[in-house]
């Protein structure tokens, strides 16, 4: 089940508690305070994991709390902290703060780990209060609390190529013809209910023995899109968020015969669409396809389709999926495409955090907000 979206709730550990105790022992007069700190809790860290492609994992289970730290102890022990806990979420997955709608990080890089709650800071004993004028402290500090927030998790694939159009359109044969994807091929609408992705090699190498693999790309097949999809028709928009990270857009239109709509208006339509979701969409580089050759034998509205994308400076492709006919001069105008448009710089959106698993001393709740002392 293809799941890309969830909420959850994440909460840190909180902090032991700082101790109180004197060290007593024979031969030992006024040995003085002994107690120990308190040991930091648990930090809650995202990471990009490439062998995941779904959110399916945080659709059930919800919460997920860190190892709280524990109580400091005698003797000037200080009590264990409590353990990270890391989340693998699939490359591509952003993280919003479902409070405040900020978004903590876009993890666009396997192996990427991005802080999203800080542990609480352990409390000091109260060895720490000892002073040449109070050399006897019963003061203490209890632990600060880990921090607590409910994360919204949004993915969006990672492909160089997104096809699009109207359902039945061919997106799928096409997809599963140029890669090894195998999506589910039927002659009714809405036949593929979820995104496939799929690693195309445009020269045509195998990698093995020696052979160069070539120039390879991966696209998306996205379900497809009616009139009205922005409202709600269909099913919906709710996917055209995979195609934001692509580099390039493929545009599948069917001029067969069997299809008696007007290819420039499903053209236009399915533009209509993009904008409505994204205007950065449609000014994403864009090829146009016309698909299921083999069955046009009234070539006069695929003409029209040629002379319409030459107009507007698109490139044009006609093809038979089934058949072969113009996949490979379209796979490497693909490739020749992508090769003029270059990679986007992953970074993460706002890197607001120390990840390196410490505790941040400055971070707000922590040293910046001093936790109130207690006798004892």
């Amino acid at each position: 089940m293809f799941v890309d979206e969830a909420k959850i709730l994440v909460k840190a550990g909180d902090g032991g508690n700082g101790c109180v105790a004197f060290r007593r022992e024979k031969y030992v007069p006024r040995g003085g305070p002994s107690g120990g700190d308190g040991g930091h809790g648990g930090s809650i860290y995202l990471e990009a994991n490439p062998n995941d492609n779904t959110l399916l994992r945080y659709r059930y289970n919800r919460e997920f709390k860190a190892d709280r730290g524990r109580h400091g102890e005698g003797s000037n022990c200080t009590g264990h902290s409590g353990s990270d806990l890391v989340l693998q979420v699939p490359v591509g997955t952003l993280a919003y703060d479902e409070q405040t709608g900020e978004t903590i990080a876009d993890l666009a890089v396997p192996g990427q780990r991005v802080l999203v709650a800080q542990g609480g800071r352990g409390g000091r004993g109260n060895q720490n209060f000892a002073k040449p004028w109070h050399q006897a402290p019963r003061e203490h500090e209890d632990g600060f609390s880990g921090e607590e927030r409910h994360l919204r998790l949004e993915l969006k694939l990672l492909a160089d190529v997104g096809l699009v159009g109207f359902p039945n359109a061919g997106k799928s044969t096409l997809i599963s013809v140029i890669s090894a994807a195998r999506p589910r091929i039927a002659n009714y609408p809405f036949t593929t209910l979820e995104p496939n992705l799929g690693v195309v090699n445009a020269d045509g190498g195998t990698g093995g023995h020696g052979t160069e693999l070539g120039r390879t790309f991966v696209v998306a097949d996205l379900p497809g899109l009616i009139e009205g999809a922005h409202l709600g028709a269909g099913l919906g928009i709710r996917f055209l968020r995979h195609v934001e990270r692509t580099r390039l857009i493929v545009h599948l239109i069917d001029t067969s015969d069997s299809n008696v709509d007007d290819p420039v208006h499903s053209f236009q339509v399915i533009r209509g669409e993009l904008e409505a979701f994204s205007p950065s969409l449609v000014e994403k580089p864009m090829i146009v396809v016309a698909t299921k050759r083999d069955a046009t034998t009234d070539r006069t509205r695929l003409e029209e389709l040629q002379a319409f994308s030459r107009e507007h400076n698109l490139e044009f492709h006609s093809i038979s999926a089934v058949a072969g006919d113009g996949v490979k001069d379209l796979v490497r105008s693909i490739a020749d495409a992508l090769d003029k448009i270059p990679r986007p710089a992953h970074e993460t959106t706002l890197e607001l955090r120390d990840t390196t698993g410490e505790i941040d001393e400055n971070a707000p709740g922590h040293d910046s907000h001093p936790a109130p002392i207690k006798n004892s």
